[in-house]
């Protein structure tokens, strides 16, 4: 674990997004302002009238001694000798000016040499202060400047951080990755071999593009990354731009569009343009589907505004000179949707297929990424990778990261295997939950999972072993039977299918015999069931009605479908699909019931080491089978280790007709 802490001390994080305005410094300017405002129209002086005097007028009530206290400041309006004079009188008197009755004064005129001697002598009036021009500015300027201060704060930082501003709604949102901090090689990517040499020859025309020109030769304007989440797509285009170091630009489909009209086919034009001035680069646009979809589909027509961003984007491609050193690199996991003219030669004129990992492209995985993780000794990373059947480069990640996690709460100081196995579980099957079930519930659980592994171990041929019993719920389930494939399987045959089928209705088949009643703890089995027979029927053609698909259309009007859908057989026909499937199920019902009755003693056993220890291991089960009894102590153990797989003695099927979750393990069975 002290790899990941010096690993976040080599690097900070940086280039955070600013926060935004707290709502404590805009309560605070507001109070200002406020403060302002009621200095300068809520003062006294405002409020109380005045009385407005004569000079004269002021000299006699001085000499009187009724005036008790006055200001003369100069002024030039009046005047060399011009002044203002303010003050205020005695309580008991009372001026009349204007027909207003009030205490205070005002007089403005020309104030002598003589008259101005004569107010002094009262010692009633302050000397005349000296006049400050920039005092009086400062007066004047700083209540504007206050309050231009509070709206560029409240509104015009906002907007820059919210959209950068007005004026740059059209402006390309595609950010550049660093080369040195961001920087990706292909010895980083791995699982996809593959797709990193059908790419390999754009990072060498970026490279060295006159040896394509020479020949006459043109790179491909665009490469579309297609493939399951999870599985690369995006660190394959990094990795790209890493060994070609050139730089690479990465936006969003999504920042494409927005809620002003034009805005998404100014920004494409902009994107465009800055891969022109940074050329040789690479622009990638991640999610492409939230941009490119079908132009006109749905019932309703489709989204304007998209699809003028669409069209723009297509204008753009179409004109891109190939000799500029720019191309465009775009992944999606859903290539169903998208234009047709996306995907015509010229503009993405080449697809790469970014497929689960296989047996070896896994353990390459795994390798990559317990770099950063300090495994015990006896990890054995062949052994995870025959595990996790199905899983992309972001689960597995993901599962040696739950894996050291788990290690770090166990107080351990590496990662042993017993970790690893523990978070492939919880990351396959979700994690254990110690619920309270009381002794009934135990043992019908005890009894499906036990029916489940026994007809595992009386018909497998040892390429689905079974590597766990356990009545501890976990996810969705209350027990689970899980197995490890002994290889990496790509195909199914019949009577492998058959198999899974039988295996399927044990758990059922079990309460029946013993408990002489049945639970809906089966719902799983018995869809996993019924879809394994449908598929066979259906799809691959192994039932007496022959080699033809009766599957149904998948087609939605959403996607520009038709709105209708047909169904592709008659209703007669449909008898004979529900007959077969029905057949099939029930044969290998009948099955799994003759091997539990024969081995009825051996099932007591296997429910009873359950009850007992909650988890078995799949030796303990044959052990049952063969001596009658367990012979080995019931402890953690995990699969022997397979020798070393040759890349290229793995053949992949050249269909797609085991993509219905049928190359790999049976999920767990609920109980």
């Amino acid at each position: 674990m002290s790899d990941f802490k010096n690993d976040s001390k080599r690097r900070p994080l940086k280039n955070l997004p600013p926060d935004r305005f707290p709502l404590k410094v805009v309560l605070i300017w507001i109070a200002i302002f406020g403060a302002v405002v009621a200095l300068l129209y809520l003062s006294p002086r405002n409020a109380v009238p005045i009385a407005k005097l004569k000079i004269q007028q002021v000299i006699e009530l001085a000499d009187a001694g009724k005036v008790e206290s006055g200001v003369i400041n100069y002024d030039g309006r009046y005047g060399r000798d011009g002044a203002i004079i303010t003050g205020k009188v005695v309580k008991d008197v009372t001026l009349e000016a204007d027909s207003v009755k009030t205490a205070q004064f005002i007089a403005a005129g020309s104030l002598t040499p003589g008259n101005l001697e004569r107010l002094q002598k009262t010692k009633v009036f302050d000397e005349p202060p000296i006049s400050n021009v920039w005092r009086d500015i400062a007066a004047q300027v700083l209540p504007i400047v206050l309050v231009i201060g509070l709206l560029y704060f409240l509104f015009v930082r906002q907007l820059r951080q919210a959209g950068k501003g007005a004026l740059n709604f059209g402006k390309s949102k595609a950010k550049l990755l660093s080369r040195d901090r961001d920087k990706v090689t292909f010895s980083e990517v791995a699982g996809c071999d593959e797709a990193k040499e059908e790419i390999a020859e754009v990072v060498e025309f970026l490279k060295d593009p006159k040896k394509f020109q020479k020949m006459g030769g043109k790179i491909p304007k665009g490469l579309l990354l297609v493939g399951p989440p999870g599985t690369g797509k995006t660190l394959l285009a990094k990795a790209v731009a890493g060994e070609a170091d050139v730089p690479f630009f990465s936006i969003s489909g999504s920042d494409f569009v927005e809620m002003f009209v034009g805005v998404g086919a100014s920004r494409v034009r902009d994107m465009f343009e800055q891969g022109r001035k940074n050329a040789p680069c690479i622009i990638f646009i991640d999610e492409i589907d939230a941009v490119g979809r079908q132009r006109g589909a749905g019932l309703g027509g489709g989204n304007d505004e998209r699809e003028q961003t669409l069209n723009s984007m297509l204008v753009e491609m179409d004109g891109f000179d190939t000799t500029e050193g720019v191309i465009i690199i775009a992944a999606t996991n859903r290539p169903d949707v998208l234009d047709q003219a996306l995907l015509r030669p010229g503009r993405f004129d080449r697809q790469v297929y970014v497929d689960l990992p296989d047996i070896v492209g896994r353990e390459q995985i795994l390798r990559v990424h317990a770099r950063k993780i300090t495994l015990a000794e006896d990890v054995n990373l062949n052994v995870i990778a025959r595990g996790t059947p199905g899983l992309s480069g972001a689960d597995l990640a993901n599962l040696l990261n739950e894996s050291a996690l788990l290690a770090a709460r166990r107080n351990k100081k590496k990662v042993e295997m017993i970790d690893v196995d523990d978070a492939r579980e919880k990351v396959q099957f979700g994690r254990e939950r110690r619920r309270v079930m009381d002794d009934g519930e135990k043992k019908l659980t005890a009894y499906h999972e036990a029916g489940h592994a026994l007809v595992t171990a009386m018909l497998d041929d040892g390429l689905l072993p079974v590597h766990k019993v356990t009545i501890i719920p976990r996810g969705g389930c209350l027990g689970s039977t899980l197995y490890i494939p002994s290889k990496e399987i790509l195909t199914q045959e019949k009577k492998r299918l058959e198999i899974r089928i039988a295996i399927g209705c044990a758990g059922r088949i079990a309460e029946e015999l013993v408990l002489h009643d049945i639970s809906n703890g089966a719902s799983g089995d018995i869809r996993q069931v019924t879809k394994i027979a449908r598929h066979m029927v259906c799809d691959w053609g192994m039932s007496p009605l022959g080699m033809v698909a009766y599957g149904e259309s998948n087609d939605t009007v959403f996607l520009g479908r038709e709105i209708t859908r047909s169904q592709p057989y008659s209703e007669e026909t449909a008898r004979k699909i529900d007959a077969e499937v029905f057949r099939i199920v029930d044969e290998q019902y009948k099955r799994a019931t003759e091997i539990l009755k024969e081995h009825r003693t051996s099932l007591d056993t296997v429910a009873a080491a359950l009850l007992e220890h909650e988890t078995i291991e799949g030796k303990h089960v044959l052990e049952i089978l063969q001596h009658g009894e367990l012979r080995s102590p019931v402890v953690r153990e995990l699969p022997p280790a397979l020798p070393k797989v040759d890349e290229k003695s793995v053949k992949k099927p050249a269909g797609n007709d085991v993509a219905e979750g049928l190359g790999g393990a049976p999920a767990p069975s609920p109980a």
